[in-house]
């Protein structure tokens, strides 16, 4: 028998019952929750008279919906309010942990979880949201579920999914300087397009990987789902060790140690065989930004927008028209273009790594006169952390505006949205029309680019500051 991927192990240790030519029903270890897909969620179990079967294996938090800045006051919108306010009520008539607006613990829900230990190697973990393959930076299964889901998951805690195939993207060698873990991720995107790991769990391989921090492959695991894949993850090693050791809810003492034996076995054997394998060279890639509206459609930030006849022509009517609405032409160099907002923040690039980077690139520095930047840290506790450090009287300076926890002007849910027609610089990781607001243009990029985007006014290569 050939040997198993880490997917495979993880997947297979989770089946409770395989249905015949059907899905299979797995166990999940921890579900995370929201207020936008989980209110319908409860209405479910409350219409059918259930409680959620295990209430130790859920966590809330509310993030998409909040504003970012005058938390302490009621929320003005009343959409907002009200799904903030059900999810406050749902856990409360369940039982369910919430960190709400101003606990300490509040934030993204895919930052939360891996700050305080929650996230750990080997599990399974869902959460209706797309994004959750960011967890799959520890070593887990980990994948978004829609609304009818999370109801099976609330009122059993094992969902019917069918076993994705298996993909294993390789990237080797050295980094160039200025390249970071979200210019490798939109490099792969745009080799293989944002549909190329559809049907597929992807494992990330190789020594640009091992070599990331472990922000940096929450940053890649994070944008698996925008090449198309159901998820993507990292096996997990000393690194990962080292990130857990200590957090809050992380076995303590002699179970730290039983469950980092454990841990240990959680990787792909030498001779597993994958649905598809993909290799590059680390050499090849350079700070990367997106120009049209999906995540495919990127190039290193000293190219040009492709020309026509670079794409095929099944495309071009699609092309052309995610070009119309960026207010770009076919063949155009982007160095040099004039940017209105820099959004540094989301579940891609808003843990306290990526606010160090910027605040180490802009110390010193004012941002240019025509943009309006906003850093938006991932929860309360980067919050926390980047005052105590002092990044945030170095952004203030700067003429930069830190704002509170939350998704922000990622999905423009709430009240941070990109005027219409405006070019926004954003570090996360969706540049679809109306992303960021009705009209807004959004291009997509490392924290390092953004922070020098910020303090130029216009795209620049990063490197160019060295």
């Amino acid at each position: 028998m050939a040997g198993k991927t880490i997917f495979d192990k993880i997947w297979d240790a989770h089946v409770v019952e395989q249905i015949e030519d059907g899905p299979s029903v797995v166990y999940i270890d921890q579900h995370l929750i929201h207020e936008v897909t989980s209110p319908q969620a409860f209405a479910g179990l409350d219409a059918r008279g259930l409680k959620v079967f295990r209430t130790n294996r859920t966590v809330a938090t509310p993030d998409h919906n909040v504003p970012t800045i005058d938390q302490d006051k009621p929320i003005r919108d009343e959409l907002s309010r009200f799904q903030v306010d059900k999810l406050t009520e749902n856990c409360q008539n369940h039982g369910v942990t919430l960190y709400g607006l101003n606990h300490p613990y509040q934030g993204i829900v895919h930052v939360v979880g891996p700050q305080l230990g929650i996230t750990q190697p080997g599990m399974t973990i869902v959460c209706g949201d797309s994004h959750t393959s960011t967890h799959g930076a520890f070593g887990s299964v980990a994948f978004g579920i829609g609304t009818s889901e999370v109801e099976m998951v609330l009122a059993t805690q094992c969902l019917m999914q069918s076993k994705a195939k298996r993909m294993r993207i390789t990237v080797d060698g050295e980094l160039g300087e200025g390249v970071g873990a979200k210019d490798i991720i939109l490099y792969i995107i745009s080799k293989i397009t944002a549909s190329g790991g559809t049907g597929y769990f992807v494992e990330y391989a190789g020594s640009a990987f091992r070599n990331l921090s472990m922000e940096g492959r929450m940053t890649v695991c994070n944008m698996s789902i925008e090449m198309g894949a159901r998820g993507g993850l990292i096996a997990p090693d000393e690194t990962t060790f080292e990130y857990i050791r200590g957090r809050e809810f992380a076995p303590k003492g002699a179970d730290f140690d039983a469950a980092v034996a454990k841990w240990r076995e959680l990787y792909t054997d030498a001779d597993a065989v994958f649905d598809a394998e993909l290799h590059f060279d680390a050499a090849d890639i350079e700070p990367m930004i997106t120009y049209g509206t999906n995540p495919g459609m990127g190039i290193k930030i000293t190219a040009n927008v492709p020309a026509l006849n670079e794409i095929e022509e099944s495309n071009r009517t699609s092309f052309a028209k995610s070009l119309d609405y960026m207010g770009l032409v076919p063949g155009e160099r982007l160095l040099g273009k004039t940017v209105d907002y820099v959004f540094v923040g989301s579940c891609t690039n808003g843990r306290i790594e990526d606010l160090r980077a910027v605040a180490e690139f802009v110390k010193g520095k004012q941002k240019a006169d025509n943009i309006t930047a906003w850093i938006v840290p991932g929860s309360k506790q980067v919050e926390k952390q980047a005052q105590e450090e002092g990044l945030v009287a170095i952004f203030e300076a700067a003429g930069f505006q830190l704002r509170q926890p939350g998704c922000s002007a990622c999905l423009g849910m709430n009240e941070d949205k990109i005027p219409k027609g405006k070019y926004a610089v954003s570090t996360s990781n969706r540049n679809f029309e109306g992303r960021q607001g009705p009209g807004a243009r959004t291009m997509l990029a490392s924290p390092i680019t953004a922070a020098a985007v910020a303090v130029t006014g216009k795209i620049v290569d990063p490197r160019d500051f060295n």
